[in-house]
């Protein structure tokens, strides 16, 4: 079974958060959240970078955004804040 989120904390980190970059580099997901919320992230790797993907599920359909790429010990870093609640 897939992680859910830890609340918020007070302090948490704002990620920013963009249209999908559409390149040519072949990524893939290795980690995500469950599917039981409205609102899914995944932690997305390819060509040495990494970033986090987050798809809200809305009534006309759904909506995309990613996060900026980082180093993958950076992404996985945010992962792990996000998760914890740490990072949104």
């Amino acid at each position: 079974m897939s992680p859910h989120l830890g609340m918020a904390q007070r302090d948490h980190v704002r990620l920013d958060w963009h249209k999908p970059h559409h390149t040519s580099e072949r990524v893939r997901p290795v980690a995500w959240t469950c599917v039981c919320r409205a609102t899914v992230y995944e932690l997305c790797e390819g060509g040495g970078r990494a970033f986090i993907r987050r798809t809200t599920q809305l009534d006309s359909g759904h909506q995309v955004d990613e996060s900026h790429r980082w180093s993958i010990a950076e992404a996985r870093a945010t992962w792990t804040a996000l998760l914890s609640g740490k990072a949104r």
